[in-house]
Formats: C-alpha cells, sequence, structure tokens
C-alpha cells in the first residue's frame, strides 16, 4: 500500500488520540480558537462600526495565535511530550486575548475617541459605542438636574434614538469621573466610561474569587467569560453589560456564602442598572430559601428581601421625583417599543425573526417567552438550586432563552449567558468538598 497523503497524515497528528490524556481538552481548545476566529475576522472586514473593526482586526491575531498556539500543543501531546514554560499551558492562549482582543484595542479607541466624533450619525467613525456617551450624558444631567433622564417632548426638536437612556439611574454612576473631572484630552481619556466598566467587573470578579477562597478556575471557564469574542468585543467597544453581569455574579456569591443582606443589596444596584437581569431575582431568593438543605430559612430571605426592597427603593425614588414622566419613558416605555421613538434593538435572533412575520408571530413570540419564564419556574420549584453554582445555571438559561425569544433585542446581551455559564463552572469547582487531611496524604504518598 502507498503512503497516505500528506494532508491525511497531518489530520491524524490532531485526531489521534494522546499519550497524555490531554487531547480532548486541546481539541475543543482548537475549535473555541478557530470559531472565535471565524467572527473576528469578517467583524474586521465588513463591520459598520469603526471600533468593531479596530476590535476585529486586533482580535483576528489572537484568535490566530490561540488556534495555532492549541494545534501546536495537540501535536506535542500526539508526540507524548509536553512542552516547558509559558508555551506549554493552555492559560497562554487566553492570556494573548486579553492582551490583543481586550486591552490593547480599548486602548487604542480611547486614544481615537478624543477625536470627538461621538455624536456624529456616522457608525463608520465611532470610536465607542452609543451607550458609552449616553452613560456619560446621564451623569452629567444628574449631576445638573438630580435625574439621568431628559424630557423628549420639550427638546423643540423630534427626538432621536440618542437622547434615551433606557437604564436604570445606577447606571449613571460609571459616568460620574467624566463628568466631574474630564474636560481636557488627558482627564477624558482616564475617565473614559469603559475604563469604569472594566474596572467594575475585575472587582467583581477578585471580590467573587476572595468569597469562593479563590478556587482553580477552569480554563474552560475562562474561555466562556472572557475569551469569547463577545466578552472581547464588549470590553473594547462598550462595556457596561460586563459590569452588571460581574455585580450579578459577585451577588450570587454573596447569596452563596451566608451574606443575605449584602447579597440583596447589590442585586438590587444590578437591577436598578439594567432590567434585563431583573429575572436573577427569583433565582436568588430561592437560593437564599433553601441554601442550609435542612428546611425553609425565612429569615435569611426576609433579610435579602428587604435589602432589595429597600435600596431599590433609595436608588429609584429621588430620581422617580424629580420627573416621573421622563423616567416611565426612558426606563419602560423605550425598552419595551412603546415610547415616542422605537427602540433599534433588532439582531436576527429567534423572537425577532419569528415576530417579523406579522401580528400572528409577535403573538407566538411573546407565547414562547410566556412558555420559557414557566420552565424555568417550573424548574426553580422542582429542583431549587442549593447552592451558588445551580443559581447560576438557572440564571442563564433563564436570561439565554429571554434574549434569544424576545422580539427587540440585541445578540450581545448574549455575553450575559455567556459569563454566567463560565461563573457555573468556577463555582462547581469552589463547591467541591475538599479531602480530609488522610485522604490527602495517602494521595499524595501514591
Amino acid at each position: 500500500m502507498g503512503q497516505a497523503p500528506a494532508w491525511r497524515r497531518a489530520a491524524r497528528l490532531f485526531t489521534a488520540p494522546a499519550r497524555t490524556g490531554e487531547a480532548a481538552p486541546l481539541r475543543g481548545d482548537l475549535g473555541f480558537y478557530l470559531a472565535c476566529l471565524a467572527f473576528a475576522l469578517p467583524t474586521a472586514l465588513v463591520s459598520e462600526f469603526y471600533g468593531y473593526r479596530v476590535w476585529g482586526n486586533f482580535a483576528t491575531v489572537a484568535y490566530g495565535f490561540g488556534a495555532a498556539h492549541s494545534g501546536y500543543l495537540l501535536l506535542a501531546a500526539r508526540r507524548g511530550r509536553r512542552p516547558a514554560g509559558v508555551l506549554g499551558s493552555r492559560w497562554c492562549g487566553i492570556a494573548v486575548v486579553a492582551l490583543l482582543a481586550m486591552i490593547l484595542p480599548l486602548a487604542l479607541l480611547v486614544i481615537r475617541r478624543l477625536t470627538g466624533v461621538d455624536w456624529l450619525i456616522t457608525p463608520v467613525s465611532w470610536a465607542a459605542q452609543p451607550e458609552v456617551w449616553v452613560i456619560e450624558r446621564s451623569a452629567d444631567l444628574l449631576l445638573h438636574h438630580g435625574t439621568p433622564y431628559v424630557d423628549v417632548t420639550a427638546l423643540g426638536r423630534p427626538p432621536v434614538v440618542n437622547d434615551y437612556t433606557p437604564y436604570g439611574p445606577v447606571m449613571a454612576i460609571f459616568g460620574l469621573p467624566r463628568a466631574l473631572f474630564g474636560g481636557t484630552p488627558l482627564t477624558d481619556a482616564l475617565t473614559d466610561a469603559r475604563w469604569m466598566f472594566a474596572l467594575a467587573a475585575c472587582a467583581c470578579v477578585l471580590g467573587t474569587l476572595k468569597l469562593l477562597n479563590r478556587p482553580r478556575v477552569p480554563v474552560g471557564a475562562a474561555q466562556l467569560a472572557l475569551a469569547c469574542p463577545l466578552t472581547a468585543l464588549t470590553w473594547a467597544v462598550a462595556g457596561p453589560d460586563l459590569a452588571i453581569v460581574g455585580l450579578l455574579v459577585l451577588s450570587c456569591a454573596l447569596a452563596a456564602t451566608g451574606r443575605f443582606a449584602w447579597s440583596g443589596l447589590v442585586l438590587a444596584l444590578v437591577i436598578s442598572a439594567k432590567l434585563i437581569v431583573a429575572p436573577a431575582a427569583a433565582v436568588l431568593a430561592v437560593l437564599v430559601l433553601v441554601r442550609r438543605g435542612n428546611g425553609l430559612d425565612w429569615a435569611a430571605l426576609g433579610r435579602f428581601a428587604a435589602a432589595l426592597v429597600a435600596t431599590t427603593a433609595a436608588v429609584h425614588l429621588p430620581v422617580y421625583l424629580v420627573d416621573p414622566a421622563a423616567f416611565v419613558e426612558h426606563v419602560f416605555r423605550f425598552p419595551l417599543g412603546m415610547g415616542v421613538v422605537r427602540s433599534p434593538a433588532a439582531s436576527p435572533l429567534p423572537g425577532h425573526l419569528i415576530a417579523g412575520t406579522g401580528p400572528f408571530g409577535q403573538v407566538a413570540a411573546f407565547v414562547l417567552v410566556g412558555a420559557a419564564a414557566v420552565a424555568v419556574l417550573v424548574w426553580l420549584v422542582r429542583r431549587p438550586p442549593a447552592n451558588g453554582s445551580g443559581a447560576l445555571l438557572r440564571t442563564a438559561v433563564g436570561l439565554g432563552a429571554l434574549i434569544l425569544l424576545t422580539p427587540a433585542t440585541r445578540y450581545g446581551y448574549l455575553v450575559y449567558p455567556l459569563v454566567l455559564l463560565g461563573a457555573h463552572l468556577t463555582f462547581r469547582v469552589a463547591e467541591v468538598p475538599a479531602a480530609p487531611p488522610a485522604q490527602r496524604s495517602a494521595t499524595t504518598s501514591s
């Protein structure tokens, strides 16, 4: 028999089992980075947004390196050896993604933003997505008028989408540094709201890991929560969703470790920034109620609920009382598509595609959203989460279904379930009981 073609021999190196037992995760890494590359390259070439194209160029290099590095490790494993040093670690690809697809494009876009083209209706020139400008403006309005919301009926002109601030009052906090200290090129660059989102997200990660006694973070968890394109892209061009999901994970960690009042307070801040995460309140409430496993802890639930309600009221009431009509228009009517201007959120996800078929499709989409909500509630009742990982899994599924089936939504919101699933994997590691000292000694000696 003749020798097999070269391409087939090369393919066998990637598909044959490795002697070290590492082939399966390395193949998964290779598939992950190739899928990310398939997202990044078209983004660099055809996106309508300037920031997206800049990110796409950096990310193409980062994910290309990740794929090449995973292939290199897979070849080495197939040959029964493991490279030494940094290049021998699966974390190498994640570190390169963090540097090339997150930190560097953000720094470049922050500097590029100083050219002052934010408010022009020219997406090809935007160095930051509109939510960044809108949140910074809302902070300035809050400082000077006591509310982050403008009366769109009193502008003296027809309102446009960018007149709206479709967030809760807490979101304005991330724009306060620029409102207080901005005004020069240096201070504008240092107080860009994206830095505030990034710092908040990092602080939440560190706080969560400390609460969980610093567990070993699985590589797969880091890929889902950190290195996936939606996280990296959001970090570079926008950022608010990463701060919000970070606070949500922190709230879950507080609940899972018995800090119920603090969990309710942090969750109130999350909901008071972005209403999309409000369903998480039901999941965490059930976790708090059943966490001990030996009966329902109504006292803990009372502390959680009291902190949640009191903080929500304290945050919302002062702003609401300044201009109730503007508050309702921005926070509720606009996101629901009932405002003076319709929300442009319309990613080609199942809910939007179904609703686009006509009146029957619109009804069907809302019926599907209701059915998904009922299914998650049944899941909560029949199998309530007994730990943080269970709560994160249910929250990820619930938010994922809401995002996929709601008629007016954005595909970028899928960063929520992805990050929550990555956190779920890390919580699972933290929840594995430690082996007794005698068992650990026996294991070590063997």
